[in-house]
């Protein structure tokens, strides 16, 4: 019996007495085997987190508890570390893999036994045929040209990476730089994704955007899905993907709202209006974008909870409320503990292309985010974006 991608399906998992990880085991055991051999010649797919910030770490843990279940995967995860000194002297990776336990950006959470810290990054990718990637999208330019040459075989990618590149030639979305540069397929995942809620096990949901095998797409929905975590196949890379990008620059657009105590019905609006401009961007970028991908976990949801309780919307909020005086490089050094807001980054990218492709009128609140972050416009100004020539 084949159970679609669904309500229907999220209801199954949710009732089910045995484990979601039972049911799709005994689907595709034998496929993954043939489908993914292991680097040595084995038959089990070995998996590396390239990451391991706050959701990076989040990632590991959902990933570590599957792996441990599932007879077509070796059982140890392995998460490659940006080596860093803690207060105390001690290394980030030590402390991982004696505590089990991320200290600086996931403390308090147990990330399974099976996890492995480890700083170098050609090692900690060299056995894996199955790479998640989980970085602040303004490093993977430079991750990939050291893993270039050094992924071999048949291996496949999904990215968690929010962002995008910008060439003269365009916009390029991360999964498309993983792929060019390292010579791999790269699936998507996105959604309404608050890491420290999914890290206790609240209830979350969350999209895999697909481009070539449905089956590949299936099988990444495998290895992350649990009773908490239900995630959707959608074959859709761009829509999914750009949704994860874009719905930063509405947070900081929110956070503006928070911070001036303008209400709930102007940031509302301000959430339609920047969700209308996602969708638009998203189709003029890539025509074959699916209408339906924004009402995924990925679309609306994202917007949703990215702008009731994101690190952008709350960074933003403070930036306001200093009245533009402090910079976001100030807030996010004092606020995040060493985490990176990607929603000021990627307002400066959508402005390069609106700007390169002369659409800037066409988009005028993702126009107005860039320059209040840039300081030519006041903070204010986020309700009179129609007003604001680029």
């Amino acid at each position: 019996m084949r159970i679609r991608s669904s309500f229907f399906s999220s209801i199954f998992l949710l009732s089910s007495s045995s484990s979601p990880s039972s049911f799709f085991s005994s689907r595709f055991s034998s496929s993954l085997s043939a489908m993914f051999p292991g680097a040595n010649g084995d038959l089990k797919s070995r998996v590396t987190v390239v990451g391991s910030g706050n959701w990076g770490s989040v990632a590991a843990k959902l990933i570590a508890s599957n792996a441990l279940k599932l007879p077509s995967f070796h059982d140890e995860v392995r998460m490659w570390v940006f080596e860093e000194v803690l207060p105390n002297g001690e290394k980030l990776t030590d402390v991982i893999n004696t505590t089990n336990e991320n200290v600086k950006y996931l403390p308090g959470i147990k990330l399974g036994r099976n996890v492995v810290a480890d700083p170098d990054l050609e090692n900690a990718v060299k056995e894996a045929n199955m790479l998640v990637f989980v970085t602040p999208h303004q490093f993977m330019g430079g991750i990939c040209k050291m893993l270039k040459g050094k992924v071999t075989g048949e291996v496949e990618a999904i990215s968690l990476v929010k962002g995008m590149e910008v060439k003269k030639e365009g916009p390029c979305m991360i999964s498309s730089l993983i792929s060019k540069e390292l010579g791999i397929n790269c699936c998507v995942l996105m959604g309404a994704n608050i890491a420290n809620e999914i890290a206790v096990e609240k209830f979350s949901e969350a999209t895999v955007g697909y481009r070539e095998s449905r089956e590949i797409a299936d099988t990444w929905v495998q290895l992350f899905s649990t009773p908490y975590f239900m995630v959707t196949p959608v074959h859709d890379v761009e829509g999914v993907e750009l949704c994860g990008t874009l719905k930063n620059v509405v947070a900081i657009a929110a956070g503006f709202v928070d911070g001036l105590e303008m209400g709930n019905n102007t940031k509302a609006a301000i959430m339609r209006i920047g969700l209308r401009e996602m969708r638009a961007l998203s189709k003029l970028l890539f025509p074959s974008v699916k209408d339906s991908t924004f009402f995924e976990s990925c679309g609306v949801a994202d917007v949703i909870t990215t702008c009731l309780g994101g690190r952008n919307r709350r960074v933003a909020e403070a930036f306001a409320q200093s009245g533009g005086k402090r910079s976001f490089d100030e807030l996010e050094a004092e606020m995040l503990q060493g985490q990176k807001l990607q929603g000021v980054s990627t307002a400066r990218e959508v402005y390069e292309v609106l700007n390169h492709c002369g659409w800037m009128e066409m988009f005028p609140l993702f126009s107005t985010v860039h320059q209040i972050c840039t300081g030519r416009l006041k903070p204010e100004a986020i309700v009179h974006y129609r007003d604001h020539k680029a």
